[in-house]
């Protein structure tokens, strides 16, 4: 892969429909008070609620941050943020200043203001000294409905809470929002798939059950049914290892070994049956025969004896977290699986602890050399190795040692093929493991043996084909994104979507004379994104800012503009560390970085991210980007930049639908208009097809960065 290739735009799928929330009747339809969702009252009360699920008092003036006053209608509204935060209808004092961030005492006084007002109540219960909630109870259960598809296993649900959203997330995932710019009458399109219901985080499907009786309005047999059904399907095939050393493939029943294993594997990959209900399978064909029978609707437990390798001497210095230690010892009882969380939640931590709890020779597998360098690093802070134990395996060093940290690009190639069986690996860890390549999974197809553990922050491919993540190193496991946000261990962050006017008429003529991928570029290079960008860095002008683009031209363009540096994939690797380090050390405040900062990068400084450009609709993409942000302590905002009236709008959408699935807000409004848009001149910059020297010569000296 070139530099170039890295970061290229590549055209988006245009082909993406709304979808309606108008069924036919086999839905039901309520709101959370079990009143008919028809109710005159409800629908008048949904035109005035905001995405934040809190009734709009026209003070909001369109950005993410609005200083608190003393006005009573603002302080209603930080209590109702309250509820939502803590997902219970009553709240304490202190939960209110833990919200707030106020003192105890304050948080009281504001709380009897309130209660003088009639606007709430407080009574003392066994459990809490003394609780308080709204006046208005309708008020509350009239901001959330839900319409249930049962058939289709669809919900619909217009301005869901945050609780709401983040329940919906373990056993659902959103296809499409609706609503206008300002929040009102926002809808979510949730679906049940059959991966939904086999990947949910339960040990039974009791738990799961539960939990989706507590989300839903009525209880659904049929839904019901058909969940326990997959859950079912999920449990009747597993893998497990003979007394003599074989592999055996065992159905729950005779006929599941009959009518579908043996009817969809070859004789390639059975050996020969041992029973009515077991196969004697071949062991370098157990990825196959995963992804075989996962297709079939029948994913596989692996019970097999995996080898721990040669044994590996190792301490860790640091106490996992609490929800860190959950993982490792579901991965140990696993033996394989993904761990999926939030960026900033610490999964690499978590692989370390995961590595010291195999104790065996480990091959770590990268997408970059920065991320090599980055584990490097983290390994010998955290745990007793010596740098002679490590090496790296890429384009830069061949060093084959006790624990090896490879890049994709490096291990997928032929001449290095020899990398996966040179030592007797106990564990290969995939990070980033949505970025695994075709021939990395054919590669490493024959480490089935071996114990797998993959890192992702969003397992999510473009292209559909996250079962290939999960047959090839295990199950997804992972914690609810809001209790990490609520026990701070992970900042969750604040997302807006600004729709950016035209710079002038010239430019949006220009537009509308293109088509295909020129008139998608035009709308993502729009000039007036400059203007806006400035204003927000004005706004947070405390804040450490990375600027994201998906084009060289227009991150040269941007760079030019605030006097900051880009970096890009043309820019060579002790330039880049000169600009992070100068950005890590507050030697530098900005930074326009292309789609080479996505993910891999160690910034935690970071607080604000403006993406002026992204690759097409992609929820992989957006989610990393706002992972630049989210970490234990500070600010995280995010704002992304889409030209009003294109398709932008559509793709900036699609972008944040994997963070608003997990119960983030996302908010949505134009940028403001009463100020001129059109951005200083700056001097026209190269094609991004030019070479790389031209692109790096552009850029300032490393040894004395910018300042801003």
């Amino acid at each position: 892969m070139t530099a170039e290739d890295e970061d290229r735009e590549i055209p988006p799928d245009e082909s993406g429909t709304r979808s309606s929330a108008s069924e036919p009747s086999d839905s039901f339809d309520r709101d959370t008070s079990g009143r008919d969702a028809s109710d005159q009252d409800v629908l008048d009360r949904l035109a005035d609620v905001t995405d934040t699920g809190i009734p709009d008092d026209g003070t909001s003036d369109g950005g993410i941050s609005n200083d608190s006053t003393s006005d009573d209608d603002i302080s209603l509204t930080s209590f109702y943020e309250a509820l939502e935060a803590e997902g219970r209808p009553v709240v304490t004092a202190q939960q209110v200043a833990r919200r707030l961030d106020v003192s105890q005492a304050d948080a009281l006084d504001a709380l009897d203001v309130l209660a003088d007002a009639g606007k709430v109540e407080h009574v003392a219960v066994e459990t809490d000294p003394l609780v308080w909630y709204p006046t208005e109870w309708g008020e509350l259960a009239s901001r959330e409905r839900i319409v249930l598809f049962p058939k289709r296993r669809e919900l619909v649900v217009d301005n869901p809470t945050q609780y709401t959203r983040a329940r919906l997330s373990q056993f659902a995932h959103l296809v499409d929002t609706t609503g206008d710019r300002e929040g009102r009458g926002r809808g979510y399109l949730y679906r049940i798939r059959q991966e939904d219901v086999w990947q949910a985080p339960f040990d039974d499907v009791h738990d799961l059950l539960s939990m989706l009786r507590s989300v839903l309005p009525e209880r659904s047999a049929h839904l019901e049914s058909w969940v326990e059904d997959q859950w079912k399907r999920a449990h009747q095939f597993r893998l497990y290892s003979h007394e003599d050393g074989y592999t055996v493939l065992q159905a729950a029943t005779e006929s599941l070994m009959g009518n579908v294993a043996l009817q969809k594997l070859d004789e390639s990959q059975v050996y020969a049956p041992i029973s009515d209900t077991e196969s004697w399978v071949r062991d370098e064909e157990i990825a196959a025969i995963k992804r075989v029978l996962y297709d079939a609707g029948y994913p596989v437990e692996d019970d097999r004896d995996l080898e721990d390798g040669e044994e590996l001497d190792i301490s860790l210095h640091i106490d996992l977290r609490d929800y860190q230690q959950d993982w490792v010892n579901r991965f140990i009882d696993q033996r394989a699986g993904v761990l999926v969380g939030p960026p900033g939640a610490g999964k690499t931590i978590a692989g370390i602890g995961a590595l010291g709890a195999v104790g065996g020779e480990t091959l770590i597998l990268v997408p970059s050399r920065e991320l090599a360098r980055q584990w490097r690093e983290e390994l010998l802070s955290t745990t007793d190795l010596t740098r002679d134990q490590i090496g790296e395996y890429h384009g830069g060093s061949k060093e084959i040692r006790p624990v090896t940290i490879a890049t994709y690009q490096t291990a997928g190639m032929d001449r290095h093929r020899s990398l996966f069986d040179s030592r007797r690996w106990g564990l290969i860890i995939y990070d980033e493991a949505h970025h695994i390549p075709s021939r990395v999974f054919q590669r490493s197809a024959n480490l089935q043996s071996k114990h797998r553990l993959g890192l992702s922050a969003t397992p999510i491919r473009e292209d559909d084909k996250e079962a290939e993540i999960f047959t090839l190193i295990g199950p997804p496991i992972g914690t609810d994104w809001s209790k990490l946000f609520d026990a701070g261990y992970v900042q969750e962050p604040e997302i807006e979507i600004r729709y950016v006017g035209w710079s002038d008429d010239m430019a949006r003529n220009e537009w509308a004379a293109s088509d295909g991928r020129e008139r998608h570029m035009l709308a993502a290079m729009n000039p007036g994104k400059i203007f806006e960008i400035r204003r927000l860095r004005a706004r947070h002008a405390d804040s450490k800012t990375l600027v994201f683009v998906d084009y060289l031209d227009q991150g040269e363009t941007i760079s030019e503009a605030l006097d900051v540096p880009f970096v890009s994939g043309e820019t060579r690797h002790h330039r880049r560390e000169a600009y992070f380090e100068a950005f890590r050390d507050d030697d530098l405040d900005t930074l326009v970085i292309s789609r080479i900062g996505d993910e891999g990068i160690d910034l935690p400084n970071a607080e604000l991210a403006i993406v002026a450009s992204g690759l097409g609709g992609s929820r992989r993409q957006g989610s990393q980007r706002a992972g630049r942000t989210m970490r234990p302590a500070g600010s995280a905002l995010m704002y992304v930049l889409a030209t009003r009236g294109t398709s932008e709008e559509d793709f900036a959408q699609r972008q944040m639908q994997h963070l608003a699935g997990k119960g983030i807000r996302v908010r949505e409004t134009n940028a403001d208009e009463s100020e001129p848009s059109k951005p200083e001149s700056s001097p026209e910059t190269a094609d991004s097809d030019s070479d790389s020297d031209s692109n790096s010569d552009s850029q300032p000296d490393p040894d004395t960065p910018p300042s801003n």
